[in-house]
């Protein structure tokens, strides 16, 4: 098992947040940041990663992030961590803009859209508004908002 499927939690958060602000931080800077209830707590989650080998210390006792990994279900958009749901939404949300443009120009050459195309639009609808929801609540837990 590697680091990236251990990785759950406040230490989650803490990693990503380290990754997300690209300089060297301290556990104070962790515990303001991420409103953890103090710095034993942010150091705890420091040493954690630590001991994963996905961060390191400094000699001024502030940590930089020594690795990135892969957290399951997620993707790393430049620093920042999004969950695959999201890209899937926006995957049906290409679908529905396709289904929307077809029942348009059905409806402008006066012709009104089939029972069985109606349905696949109100489907694909669905399906865009879950995959964007889910996504957008892991997306929420994983920023500790």
């Amino acid at each position: 098992m590697n680091a990236g499927e251990e990785l759950e939690g406040t230490t989650l958060k803490v990693y990503v947040y380290l990754i997300g602000e690209g300089k060297p931080l301290g556990p104070r800077d962790v515990m303001r940041d991420l409103n953890l209830s103090s710095p034993s707590v942010a150091y705890r989650h420091l040493q954690k990663l630590e001991n994963f080998g996905l961060v390191q210390k400094n000699n001024y006792g502030q940590y930089t992030v020594k690795e990135k990994v892969n957290i399951k279900g997620h993707l790393w958009v430049g620093r920042n961590l999004v969950p695959r749901l999201i890209f899937y939404s926006f995957f049906f949300m290409g679908i529905l803009t396709a289904e929307i443009v077809i029942m348009t120009v059905r409806l402008l050459n006066a012709e009104m859209p089939q029972l069985d195309f109606l349905f696949l639009t109100f489907t694909t609808t669905i399906a865009t508004l879950v995959f964007l929801l889910e996504g957008t609540k892991l997306l929420l837990k994983v920023k500790g908002e």
